[in-house]
């Protein structure tokens, strides 16, 4: 279960979710995807793309001219990381303050609550054995 936490800064999310929703894609299409909400020209998007590669969080292809940019991470994987982070620096890593703060911020219909049981219910079972 010890995966390398993945850490992602604002603006890597912003282009992980842009490369997630149409990979494979390039620079340019990112940087007008993302242009009306961050106002990014082609240079700052294609540095930012090409630290994400050094990274490991996207992978890269030439082909000519052309590079093609794909996730080299899942959105779960992501996710965890950015949880992990909040454990760790918002809850000192104490599990139970924080799922207690998921739960008490918004209201939850009966379908998250039973699969929310069904997951205590498996953590327990296999803890047991």
């Amino acid at each position: 279960m010890n995966q390398p936490s993945i850490a992602l800064t604002g603006a890597e999310w912003a282009i992980i979710k842009a490369v997630w929703d149409g990979e494979p894609c390039s620079a340019p299409a990112i940087q007008e995807k993302l242009f009306a909400e961050t106002r990014w020209t082609y240079s700052t998007t294609r540095t930012l793309m090409d630290r994400m590669v050094a990274k490991g969080l996207l992978a890269a292809e030439k082909h000519g001219k052309m590079t093609s940019y794909r996730s080299a991470v899942t959105r779960r994987q992501a996710q965890r990381g950015e949880l992990l982070y909040a454990l760790k620096h918002a809850f000192n890593g104490a599990l139970t303050p924080m799922v207690q703060c998921l739960i008490e911020s918004g209201p939850l219909n009966p379908a998250e609550l039973n699969e929310l049981e069904a997951l205590i219910k498996s953590r327990k079972k296999a803890a047991q054995k």
